[in-house]
């Protein structure tokens, strides 16, 4: 089984790393980009006898895969993927 874990900055927090990927785009010639925001993804493939998965998950994305005070995460549990 596999399961994604999205880790993006919140909303409201600056994110100047996706500031330079607009302009970057635009310098491409690519046009009508009006904002970018660049976060990391972690892939894990887990045995299907793993438990619940989905709460596992979240604990871990609560406990060390963000900083609540500047990002968020999501989980994507994908049972199907062997």
């Amino acid at each position: 089984m596999r399961a994604r874990v999205m880790v993006t900055l919140k909303r409201e927090v600056l994110d100047p790393q996706g500031e330079a990927v607009r302009r970057g785009l635009e310098s491409l010639g690519i046009q009508g980009v009006r904002n970018v925001r660049v976060g990391k993804l972690i892939e894990l493939e887990l045995d299907d006898a793993a438990g619940d998965v989905q709460a596992a998950l979240t604990l871990a994305v609560e406990k060390l895969l963000v900083n609540p005070v500047i990002e968020d995460g999501h989980v994507v549990v994908d049972e199907a993927a062997r």
